[in-house]
């Protein structure tokens, strides 16, 4: 199942991006081999396997790195592989001997994924960090939160997952696609800072033609318009008003009863603030819900702002199947949908070394060798649950 079903990929276990990017990839379809660490990285949150989503749709293979047996098998892996993906910092596969010029050397159409905050060069290559650091590198940070206040960071969406799983997922993809006309694999660097700077495509532009604002909440889409921001309402939750083209405001004005209060001036920002101040005081008369019943059919921009707990449950993303129950655990569905390649959820994620024998097996290692490799430490099979 899936759109990229046949693609074999190896993952070197890490943290955060790069294995929300292996998700994706195994979601869509490809075998994707998670090699993890026999002792626990740090840095991880300790939770059961089945809440530990990042890690669903492949299987495990627990390895000592320090072995130099348990290298060859990654060698031995990548000689059957389309792509490599890696999250470490600079320099730390290459000491592992697992760098990308001699995996090259062992299979010359690999792909060879790494995933860092700030590049394979530069001054702060081998920096720490995590995604509040690259985003405050790439303007991101500084132009989100309230105006007169410090910035808010976006969980970590903007720099782990959106600036760099994605960023790396797709480069991936892209350069599987052009080695199998080539027959040549390369090496892609996706740096969060770069992917989280590109995400900022449209403000970088906009600034330049002088029409954003480096000062937080006062530009169309950072809340700084009053139809383009969040509204509380009567029981004290919150809707996401989003009428910004001039039907949509129009509409709003009637919705909320606004028609003939003088409103009339959209994009006059000198009457932005008692613009906002009587949206404000017009939708702490109902509640949530109220509001999201009347604007039902209308063309206004309004949604509900639900939490984690109501988003699977609403209406819209229940008859999408947006969310899915796996072992007891809500999380969403596969993502983009494909109309003949269906992407799944493979198997949930799984204990580390859960399935070491059973990938030995599946890449070509004979019994024998698979039950030494596991007598001498350099590969940990885990338990039976």
């Amino acid at each position: 199942m899936g759109p990229l079903a046949g693609i074999r990929i190896v993952e070197l276990g890490g943290i955060g991006p790069a294995p929300f990017c292996c998700m994706l990839l195994a979601d869509l379809g490809a075998e994707v081999i998670r090699i993890d660490r026999v002792a626990p990285s740090d840095g991880g949150i300790p939770m059961a396997k089945q809440f530990n989503l990042l890690h669903r749709g492949r299987k495990s293979i627990a390895l000592d790195l320090k072995n130099a047996r348990a290298v060859d098998l990654v060698r031995r892996f990548v000689g059957q592989a389309d792509a490599l993906i890696e999250g470490f910092r600079p320099g730390v596969a290459e000491r592992l001997g697992l760098g990308p010029d001699l995996c090259a050397e062992i299979n010359p159409r690999l792909v060879y994924g790494r995933m860092t905050g700030y590049g394979q060069d530069g001054p702060l290559a081998r920096a720490p960090g995590h995604d509040i650091n690259y985003i405050a590198l790439s303007g991101v940070l500084h132009s989100i939160g309230e105006a007169g206040r410090a910035p808010v960071p976006p969980l970590n969406l903007a720099g782990d997952f959106g600036g760099g799983s994605l960023y790396l997922a797709l480069g991936v993809v892209s350069a599987i696609l052009e080695a199998r006309s080539s027959g040549q694999g390369q090496v892609v660097d996706a740096a969060m800072v770069e992917g989280s700077a590109s995400l900022m495509a449209l403000m970088y532009g906009l600034r330049a033609a002088g029409k954003f604002k480096d000062e937080r909440q006062s530009n169309r889409l950072d809340g700084g318009a009053p139809w383009y921001s969040v509204y509380q309402t009567k029981d004290g939750r919150y809707v996401a008003l989003g009428s910004n083209e001039a039907r949509f405001y129009a509409e709003t004005l009637d919705l909320l009863g606004l028609r003939d209060a003088g409103l009339s001036g959209q994009h006059d920002e000198a009457g932005w603030p008692e613009m906002r101040e009587k949206f404000a005081a017009a939708f702490l008369m109902r509640t949530r819900d109220e509001w999201c019943d009347l604007a039902q059919g209308r063309e206004v921009c309004l949604a509900p702002i639900l939490s984690l707990g109501e988003a699977p449950h609403h209406p819209h993303n229940k008859a999408r199947g947006a969310f899915v129950e796996r072992d007891g655990v809500m999380q969403p569905a596969p993502a983009p949908r494909f109309s003949r390649t269906p992407g799944e959820i493979a198997r949930g994620p799984a204990e580390v070394g859960e399935h070491s024998r059973e990938i030995l097996a599946e890449w070509g290692i004979d019994d024998s060798d698979a039950a030494d490799l596991i007598e001498t430490g350099a590969v940990f099979q885990a338990a039976a649950a």
